[in-house]
């Protein structure tokens, strides 16, 4: 995760393991795209979550916080940091990093770390423009959020692990059982809720009062059917595209 993060989640990462729990559509995606691969690096692992059960793996974690909520079957865990990967040329098949080189402090640095240590990556991140634009909660109450880490963004992801990269849409299921930030897309009342915020980087590391106030334009919106009136359709669907990309390279 980066430099940076060990010191942050070893203060947010407290609880995380209960609103992030790996959600299994999302499971079959990336062990699909993680295929016949005979051993595997999870970089910036933090609990733990999508990595494969069935494969010899390895994961590379920060934050004693969050190594110390991965279950007694989890893989065996390093401590240290992306941009500092501590293992030989090509020593895994496949390095896969989910959703956490927004956190790295040298986004450039650990992807060619990835690469050096792996024949293949997969990185799940999201697409920050098409984010801002799809995702309302961004777009109406919290645009603040998506103005850095571009770094994390998809388009810098998949040219440094170029040139042979597939992107593929990750579509979020309306009962998304891994509380990442937009996973609440149809589920908005969950964002008043400091339990499921806890588990958010995105809110734990923004300004406070911002962040309060766009949770009280949201609560209004909830309260005076604002929110439903604008965006009833949603509670239709059953997967959303929100912006959430895997970046396959070879």
């Amino acid at each position: 995760m980066g430099h940076m993060a060990d010191d942050r989640y070893d203060s947010i990462g407290v609880g995380y393991g209960d609103v992030r729990r790996p959600d299994p559509r999302i499971t079959s995606q990336i062990r699909r795209a993680i295929g016949s691969a005979t051993s595997v690096l999870n970089v910036g692992a933090g609990t733990g979550s999508y990595e494969p059960d069935d494969l010899p793996t390895v994961a590379v974690e920060p934050s004693s916080v969050m190594i110390a909520q991965r279950s007694p079957g989890a893989a065996p865990v390093v401590r240290g940091y992306a941009e500092a990967l501590p293992f030989r040329d090509d020593a895994f098949d496949v390095a896969m990093a989910i959703l956490t080189v927004h956190h790295w402090s040298d986004a450039d640095v650990g992807l060619s770390e990835l690469k050096r240590v792996s024949r293949r990556q997969i990185v799940l991140t999201w697409d920050r423009d098409f984010f801002a634009e799809h995702f309302w909660f961004v777009r109406d109450y919290l645009p603040e959020v998506n103005q850095k880490n571009a770094s994390g963004s998809v388009g810098p992801i998949a040219q440094l692990l170029g040139p042979a990269v597939k992107v593929d849409p990750v579509l979020i299921p309306a009962d998304c059982t891994d509380g990442f930030y937009a996973a609440y897309w149809s589920r908005p009342q969950a964002f008043l809720d400091p339990g499921v915020r806890a588990g958010i980087s995105a809110f734990a590391l923004k300004d406070q009062k911002v962040v309060a106030d766009a949770l009280a334009r949201l609560s209004a919106d909830l309260d005076s059917g604002i929110w439903d009136r604008r965006y009833s359709e949603l509670r239709e669907l059953d997967v959303l595209d929100v912006g959430y990309r895997l970046v396959i390279a070879e």
